[in-house]
């Protein structure tokens, strides 16, 4: 059996589609954060990816060409904000200052765990670019002299956790505002977050893929001197 998957280029893609349209029908029949679609793929791949015996490379092999959507979806983001250019030009120093405050918030917390928990200065600059897309991280971690590995797991872990606790952390902080909503999803938790922004609102979609590009901005800016804190 497990010669056979092995044996099939498309075992990756058919695992993912199907563990990801389980897990959506998981979630309309729950509606919980705890049945996200995200959340519910992961915990349904690594166990049949175990129990198969099957390494990751032999399930990216197949899996990869849904990351070959990523770049188009990714671009495709640029569509509502496009249709929100009055919101932006109305609202632009608020909007600017926010992301700024998010991508300040996100160094400062690193740089308090690290010193909370004793994190080696590796450790530290690893998890640094958590809040931003994985292209972005991987380059800034490897540069500032982290793990890139890792970095990546951190990046993934944020964007699931964003965007399973999205809608009940502005409930419970009453931000009701869209343009609020949209750039802390965006500027905290990147493509994941944005994702469920994008099902809240087109406003507060438009506002989060806007946040993915500049907090990535401000934080290749920023990781150096945030490193040299510690």
């Amino acid at each position: 059996m497990t010669e056979l998957i092995q044996n099939c280029t498309t075992f990756g893609l058919f695992l993912t589609l199907g563990a990801y349209l389980l897990g959506l029908a998981i979630n309309k029949r729950f509606k919980s954060p705890l049945t996200n679609p995200l959340l519910l793929s992961l915990i349904i791949i690594i166990p049949v990816l175990l129990l198969c015996g099957i390494d990751y490379d032999t399930y990216y092999e197949g899996a990869k060409y849904i990351s070959y959507l990523l770049t188009p979806a990714t671009v495709s983001l640029a569509i509502p904000l496009y249709r929100q250019l009055d919101k932006l030009k109305k609202h632009m120093k608020a909007i600017l200052l926010g992301i700024f405050s998010g991508v300040l918030t996100s160094g400062l917390s690193i740089a308090g765990l690290s010193i909370l928990f004793g994190l080696s200065h590796t450790d530290y600059v690893t998890l640094l670019p958590k809040s931003v897309t994985t292209a972005i991280g991987m380059s800034l971690s490897t540069e500032l002299g982290g793990v890139a590995a890792i970095t990546v797991t951190s990046i993934v872990v944020t964007g699931i956790l964003g965007n399973c606790l999205a809608v009940f952390l502005c409930r419970l902080f009453r931000i009701t505002e869209p343009v609020a909503k949209g750039l802390a999803i965006g500027t905290a938790s990147h493509a994941l977050g944005t994702s469920k922004a994008l099902e809240i609102g087109e406003v507060e979609g438009a506002m989060s893929g806007l946040s993915i590009a500049v907090a990535g901005l401000m934080t290749v800016v920023a990781a150096p001197l945030f490193a040299a804190l510690l």
